[in-house]
């Protein structure tokens, strides 16, 4: 498994923040039932200009800010075999990821279908210390990085991104 740290944080969705986009990404998130209770597993499809690729991931969360990750693709008909073990209690993720690089960082900008204002920004680092220089045009409203109503798998449950403290 690879090591993945990450900080994210919640921001207003602003058509600035989207215009510095370089990328776009169309992404299905679905989380699966869990074979272990220490091992979250989820497969994704990823659309970019028209094409499509499936990953299968499993998740070992060792801190707020560190997991250990094993991503691999998977076939269309891999992804839609492993679809019917969807958690029962989640609904599929359907999110819009922009890729915008400042100053030598990559973000990703992660909008929801269940908010036009809200959105998520995070950054995977080379260590948990790591400085970090968000752009000036994200209007940051909080880090979000390690509170559990802030994953993904949370917003799966709720349906919902989280507005408490805004």
């Amino acid at each position: 498994m690879a090591l993945e740290i990450e900080r994210k944080f919640l921001v207003r969705l602003t058509d600035e923040l989207i215009g510095h986009a370089d990328r776009t990404l169309e992404i299905e998130q679905v989380y699966l039932k869990r074979n272990s209770p220490a091992v979250q597993r989820r497969i994704r499809r990823i659309t970019e200009n028209g094409e499509s690729a499936y990953y299968y991931t499993e998740k070992v969360f060792i801190s707020a800010v560190t997991r250990e990750e094993r991503e691999k693709a998977v076939s269309e008909e891999e992804y839609r075999r492993l679809y019917r073990e969807i958690d029962p209690d989640s609904r599929p993720v359907i999110k819009t990821r922009r890729i915008i690089n400042w100053q030598g960082q990559r973000f990703e900008l992660d909008s929801y279908s269940f908010s036009d204002t809200l959105a998520t920004i995070e950054l995977e680092l080379a260590n948990e210390n790591q400085p970090i220089d968000l752009p000036p045009f994200a209007q940051v409203i909080k880090e979000v990085t390690g509170l559990p109503e802030y994953s993904n798998g949370a917003m799966a449950k709720s349906g919902s991104i989280s507005a408490r403290g805004v």
